[in-house]
């Protein structure tokens, strides 16, 4: 029972960034509600996969790219760009913490001096950020990938 109020608590605060930027973005307004919902469930599922032991970055690209498959079909159904739900959706799982830290520690590092831990905290998150940031653009492209493949470019 835990676990499920820890996931409501985890949706409801998941979807206000995501519309938020679903609104900077000039989504139209019916459309906000799939991008709540695409928020959070993106981030809720995420959430689940990591109290089950999934690393972040694994559970950043499971969960962006079963964002990416539903927005898909959100796009089929509504005649809209897939983009308009996709992007808005993912956004709360952006690494702000660990690039935040990152930047804090190469700060460090410039006024006052090498050190063994200071380094290691920069690579350690830096390197997180990263993956996580790869894991959300692979996993919103992945779906188009495998249902668009055999479709000609041109």
């Amino acid at each position: 029972m835990d676990l499920i109020r820890l996931l409501i608590i985890d949706a409801w605060f998941a979807w206000i960034p995501a519309v938020g930027f679903a609104m900077v973005f000039n989504v139209p307004k019916k459309m906000l509600i799939y991008c709540a919902i695409g928020g959070a469930f993106a981030h809720s599922f995420r959430f689940l996969l990591m109290h089950f032991g999934v690393h972040i970055e694994w559970a950043t690209l499971a969960a962006s790219s079963s964002m990416g498959f539903l927005g898909l079909y959100w796009s089929r159904k509504h005649l809209i760009p897939r983009p308009v739900f996709t992007v808005a959706s993912v956004i709360p799982m952006i690494p702000g913490s660990f690039a935040f830290t990152t930047v804090v520690g190469i700060v460090q590092l410039n006024s006052g001096g090498y050190s063994l831990e200071l380094i290691q905290v920069v690579i350690e998150n830096g390197l997180r950020t990263l993956f996580i940031l790869a894991a959300l653009s692979f996993g919103l492209a992945i779906p188009s990938l495998l249902i668009y493949r055999g479709r000609p470019i041109v």
